[in-house]
């Protein structure tokens, strides 16, 4: 696995914190084969406490503790020779902010 690490990645608001270690993870036959998943460090929550699907589990990577996105991407979603590591950021951005709709802040 190539690992790539984006220290003080900013979150959008309705999180318990303004910011947070963000890791990337890609397999060897990256970029053909799609990511699906990406761990921030520390946790990441909702400001309301509400709970954010598919983040529960903790892995170990790099001598830290991270935060698991289970995330899988539909069929057909990933397009290789077209997509890469700016339409993938921009997954996890959507996603974020998808995660904390409604959320009090």
């Amino acid at each position: 696995m190539t690992c790539i690490l984006f220290p003080g990645f900013i979150l959008p608001g309705g999180f318990d914190r303004a910011q947070s270690d963000l890791l990337l993870r890609f397999s060897a036959g990256y970029p053909d084969v799609p990511p699906d998943m990406w761990w921030f460090d520390p946790p990441i929550r909702r400001v309301d406490s509400q709970l954010i699907p598919a983040t529960e589990v903790i892995e170990h990577f790099l001598g830290r503790s991270w935060q698991r996105w289970s995330r899988h991407l539909a069929a057909g979603q990933w397009r290789s020779g077209v997509d890469g590591l700016e339409s993938f950021l921009a997954l996890v951005r959507k996603e974020l902010e998808r995660s904390v709709v409604g959320a009090v802040k």
